[in-house]
C-alpha cells in the first residue's frame, strides 16, 4: 500500500473542489438547454414568432456553441483557462438576463447567440481545468462525477421549464441562470487556481470561420425546407454552399498547423466509424426530448409542465444506464457496449414511430423513450471508452475535442433536420401552431396531418441510429493509435 502524504491529500481536497466549480458549470448549461426545449412553446406564444424565428431561438444557440468550441480551447492556452472558464459564467449569466428582457424575437435569438458563446468557454475548458486537477490515478473518478451531472441536468431540466413556464412566465426560464450563475461565478473565482499555460498555438481562424458559414449553410437549408419545400431559393442556395465549402474545409484543414477539424482522426477505420457512429448516436437522440415535447403540447394539448415530466424516461434511461454500464466494463468489451447500445438507441426509436398516433397510451411511449435513453446512455460510455483505450494519452486531448465536435455537429443537425421534417406535414399556415403548442385546439384533421410529421420524424431518427448501429460494428480493426500515426508521416 502507498502512503498517502500530506501533500497527496491537499492535492485530492482541491480537486474535488475543482469538480464542484465544473459540475455546477456542467448542470448550468444542462438546465438552460432542456429548460427551453420544453418550454418553446410558451416562449413561441408570447412572441407570435414565425416558424422560422422559433427554429431559430434553438437553432442559434447550438450552431455557435458547436461552432466555437475549439476556438475557445485554443484562446484559453493564450489567456489561461481559469480566466476564460471564469468570463465564460460571466457572459453566460448576463446574455440570461438580457435575454429575460427581450423586446422582440430577434433580440432573443441575439441573446441565446452570447449564452452560446459563454458556453462554449466554458465547456471547452472544464475538462482540461480537471484533468489539471485531480493525479492520473484520481482522474476517472473526478471525470465520472463531472460527466455524471449531465444526468441530474436532463433529468431536472424538463420539470423545472415546465413548471417556470407554467407558473412564472416565460422570463424566468432565462432569469433562474442568473442567481445560479452568480454562485458558479463567484465559487469558481474563489476556488479555482491559475493553470500554467501550454504552448502559444495559433488559432485555425479560416478552419473556424468555414465551418462555422458552413454549419449556417446547412441549418438554413434545413429549416427553410419544411416551411418552403425542397425547391425553394433558399434551400437550394444553402445546399449549394455547403457542398462548395466541404471541399474547401477539408483543404484548408489539411494545410494548417493547428486544425479545428483534425482529419486524421478519420484516417483508420476504428476512428472514422467511431466517431461516425457518435454522429449518428447524436443526431438520433439531440432532437427527442424536443420533439417528444412538442407532441405532447401540440397533439395532446398538455401545458408544458405535464409535457416536462412525460419526457422524463429519457433523462432517467440515460441516468441509469451510463452508471451500470460503467461498472460492466470490466468484464463487457466497450465494442459491444457500444453495438448495443445504437442497436437500443433504433428499438426505442422504432416503438416511436410504430405506434406514432394522438391515442396511443402513455405506458407505449414511455417504454420507447426509455429505452432509446437507456441505448444512449450504453452506447456514450462504450464509444468514449473504446476510442479512449485504442489512443496515446498524448492524443487524449485532441481526439476528445473533436469527439465534442463531431456530437455538436449532430445535435446542430437533429433539431434543424426534426422541425423541418416535422413540420412540413402541415399548412405554412399552421407551423407556427405547431410550435406555439396550439394545433390541438384546431381541427382534427391538422393533428391527423401532424401525427404524420410525427411519424415521419420517428422514421428519420430511426433510421440514423440504425446506420449508428452498423458504423458501431465496423468500428473494428487495427488499432487507431497506428492509424494516426501513419496518417500523420
Amino acid at each position: 500500500m502507498v502512503a498517502v502524504t500530506p501533500e497527496d491529500d491537499s492535492r485530492l481536497r482541491y480537486a474535488w473542489r475543482v469538480c464542484s466549480v465544473t459540475s455546477l458549470g456542467l448542470i448550468l448549461i444542462g438546465i438552460a438547454g432542456s429548460t427551453l426545449n420544453v418550454a418553446l412553446p410558451t416562449v413561441v406564444r408570447h412572441f407570435h414568432a414565425s416558424a422560422l424565428e422559433s427554429g431559430w431561438i434553438l437553432l442559434a444557440f447550438l450552431l455557435v456553441n458547436t461552432a466555437s468550441l475549439v476556438f475557445f480551447g485554443r484562446v484559453a492556452d493564450l489567456l489561461g483557462r481559469r480566466e476564460v472558464y471564469l468570463a465564460g459564467f460571466a457572459l453566460f449569466t448576463v446574455a440570461s438576463l438580457l435575454a429575460g428582457l427581450s423586446p422582440d424575437v430577434w433580440f432573443l435569438v441575439a441573446m441565446r447567440v452570447v449564452q452560446a458563446v459563454g458556453a462554449a468557454m466554458i465547456l471547452a475548458n472544464g475538462t482540461v481545468i480537471i484533468a489539471d486537477a485531480f493525479p492520473p490515478e484520481r482522474l476517472s473518478q473526478g471525470m465520472g462525477v463531472y460527466i455524471g451531472t449531465l444526468s441530474v441536468a436532463q433529468l431536472a431540466g424538463p420539470t423545472i421549464g415546465g413548471l417556470i413556464a407554467e407558473t412564472a412566465g416565460w422570463q424566468w426560464i432565462f432569469w433562474v441562470n442568473v442567481p445560479a450563475g452568480l454562485i458558479a461565478l463567484g465559487w469558481g473565482a474563489a476556488i479555482l487556481r491559475k493553470v500554467p499555460r501550454g504552448p502559444r498555438q495559433p488559432v485555425d481562424a479560416l478552419g473556424n470561420v468555414l465551418v462555422f458559414a458552413a454549419l449556417s449553410a446547412l441549418l438554413l437549408a434545413l429549416s427553410e425546407a419544411g416551411s418552403s419545400g425542397p425547391a425553394s431559393p433558399v434551400v437550394l442556395t444553402g445546399a449549394a454552399v455547403f457542398v462548395v465549402l466541404v471541399p474547401l474545409i477539408v483543404l484548408a484543414e489539411r494545410r494548417s498547423s493547428n486544425p479545428v477539424l483534425d482529419l486524421r482522426l478519420f484516417g483508420g477505420r476504428l476512428l472514422a466509424c467511431a466517431n461516425l457512429a457518435s454522429f449518428c448516436n447524436a443526431l438520433a437522440r439531440s432532437a427527442l426530448i424536443l420533439v417528444v415535447a412538442l407532441y405532447f403540447q401540440a397533439a395532446r394539448g398538455l401545458d408544458a409542465f405535464e409535457a416536462g415530466l412525460s419526457v422524463l424516461p429519457v433523462p432517467v434511461g440515460i441516468g441509469l444506464a451510463s452508471p451500470i454500464v460503467g461498472m460492466l466494463g470490466r468484464r463487457v468489451s466497450p465494442y459491444a457496449l457500444s453495438i448495443g447500445g445504437a442497436v437500443m438507441s433504433a428499438l426505442g426509436l422504432g416503438t416511436l414511430m410504430l405506434t406514432a398516433d394522438r391515442a396511443t397510451p402513455y405506458w407505449v411511449i414511455g417504454i420507447g423513450l426509455f429505452v432509446a435513453g437507456c441505448g444512449s446512455g450504453t452506447f456514450l460510455t462504450g464509444n468514449t471508452t473504446q476510442v479512449m483505450r485504442a489512443l496515446p494519452v498524448g492524443s487524449l486531448g485532441v481526439v476528445n475535442g473533436f469527439r465534442v465536435m463531431v456530437m455538436n455537429v449532430g445535435i446542430v443537425i437533429s433539431v434543424g433536420l426534426s422541425l423541418s421534417v416535422l413540420t412540413s406535414a402541415v399548412g405554412p399556415a399552421l407551423r407556427a401552431q405547431v410550435y406555439a403548442g396550439t394545433l390541438s385546439t384546431l381541427s382534427p384533421v391538422a393533428v391527423g396531418q401532424l401525427m404524420d410529421g410525427f411519424q415521419r420524424t420517428y422514421a428519420v431518427l430511426f433510421a440514423v441510429a440504425l446506420a449508428g448501429a452498423v458504423l458501431a460494428a465496423l468500428a473494428r480493426g487495427q488499432r487507431a493509435a497506428a492509424s494516426l500515426d501513419s496518417t500523420s508521416r
